[in-house]
């Protein structure tokens, strides 16, 4: 039996390890799933008889060296910045690794020690990035191999709640980590060209500058720029483009409602709110507006922000509790990016029976016979429920599928790579539409 290991088993695992579990008769694999609180792992295995659960603490270095000799592949859930050091054990101990995350300089500086010992660390196999990349690449080879000279590719992603579960006014929930979501947008800043122009958006202008959009039959968004998307410009083989913009998708009126807590300093993570276990969630409001004598909390913010207790984005804030002096944050030392979490955590966590949804949208603009092409390309997935998610299925599901290709032998590249070449998006991309993951294209003109 062959031996997989996979490290962590968060809100991303379940489809994952149901699609390595329903596999491992016919490809005769053992699964292990480590992790440092194995109860959801044991409620995910269901008691399979080709799977184990290993209680891990991964900053023993001992026991993961030993769990990861013992395999024959890794597999990464991992927070992002944890990955290195299972990276490390994988080179040392000859081991094929494979994560959801975007690569590391830390990570990227193995490559020639892997390909040196004919291993692949693949990365990026996720949802975005992992799906983005592979559904991007086929139709950009697709154009290019019709003689198209590309001008204009956009990509649009977003985990969002699903119509039939979207109950709030700010449509929208937790489906992914609830930290990624409160830091979005705090990685560095965002970067893209515009019809030839080079743009710069900086955090705090990240959700005024939203871009709007229509999915026929899904209604309306908003975009805001996700990361450096101008380093795809070589990666994806771009060098004539003129318009080249990655994005998260967000339900229209969500960016001007999240730049209230941007502006305030509430996303924060870099200091420390002395006595936030003491604070109510009034008070912890109150620590960013300015002291006034009489004024209240509530007037203090609509001063501030020019907006009155009709307008949208207040109503939204009203849903989210904020200004109940009986409900405490509770968390010492935190900071304002922790409590907001918390906070939030209180209205946007899904329900047992609540679906969540996975939109991806691309659109290629290019030039053939000198006439102008343009395509839109939407993938809409609906979770099953809190625990088998939209989002663990489009996350999970690559994972397992490039996981199974390299023990078959059917992904041979060495090194670190991202899912950009032919012989892998070609045959995950057929996978992930046997298991209803389809992308739709529109020719516009």
């Amino acid at each position: 039996m062959r031996q997989i290991l996979v490290i962590g088993s968060g809100k991303s695992s379940a489809f994952l390890i149901k699609y390595l579990l329903d596999q491992s008769a016919v490809e005769s694999l053992k699964l292990t799933v480590a992790d440092k609180y194995i109860e959801n792992a044991s409620r995910l295995m269901n008691n399979h008889p080709n799977g184990k659960i290993i209680p891990l603490d991964i900053f023993n270095e001992n026991a993961r060296y030993n769990l990861i000799k013992k395999s024959d592949i890794v597999i990464s859930m991992l927070p992002a910045h944890l990955h290195i050091d299972i990276a490390k054990d994988c080179l040392k101990l000859n081991k094929n690794l494979v994560t959801a995350s975007y690569v590391s300089d830390d990570m990227q500086a193995l490559d020639e020690k892997v390909k040196a010992k004919g291993l692949i660390f693949l990365n990026e196999m996720g949802l975005d990035p992992g799906i983005d990349h592979m559904s991007a690449m086929k139709a950009l080879d697709t154009i290019r191999e019709t003689g198209g000279d590309i001008h204009t590719f956009e990509s649009y992603a977003g985990g969002l709640v699903a119509p039939e579960s979207d109950n709030n006014l700010w449509n929208y929930k937790f489906t992914w980590n609830p930290r990624n979501v409160v830091l979005a947008g705090q990685g560095g800043t965002a970067k893209f060209l515009e019809e030839g122009q080079y743009k710069h958006v900086a955090y705090q202008q990240l959700f005024k500058r939203y871009k709007t959009l229509n999915i026929e039959e899904y209604g309306h968004f908003e975009v805001y720029a996700n990361r450096d998307a101008l380093k795809y410009q070589n990666i994806y083989k771009l060098e004539n483009i003129k318009t080249l913009y990655r994005g998260t998708l967000r339900r229209a009126g969500f960016c001007q409602a999240w730049d209230i807590f941007v502006s305030l300093g509430m996303t924060d993570d870099s200091c420390i709110i002395e006595n936030s276990a003491d604070l109510n969630y009034r008070e912890f409001v109150n620590t960013f507006l300015p002291y006034h004598p009489s004024d209240t909390v509530e007037h203090k913010l609509q001063k501030q922000f020019n907006m009155d207790s009709e307008h949208p984005v207040w109503k939204k804030l009203e849903t989210l509790d904020l200004f109940n002096s009986n409900k405490y944050c509770g968390l010492k030392k935190a900071t304002p990016a922790q409590i907001l979490q918390n906070i939030l955590m209180d209205t946007w966590s899904l329900s047992e029976n609540d679906k969540d949804m996975v939109v991806m949208y691309h659109k290629f603009g290019y030039t053939l016979a000198g006439k102008n092409h343009e395509i839109i390309s939407t993938m809409v997935a609906t979770g099953a429920d809190s625990t088998y998610t939209a989002m663990a299925k489009t996350v999970g599901l690559p994972l397992g599928i490039a996981t199974l290709a390299i023990l078959n032998k059917r992904i041979k590249q060495t090194g670190v790579q991202i899912p950009i070449s032919k012989n892998i998006y070609d045959p995950t991309l057929a996978e992930l539409e046997k298991n209803g993951i389809i992308f739709n294209d529109t020719v516009i003109f």
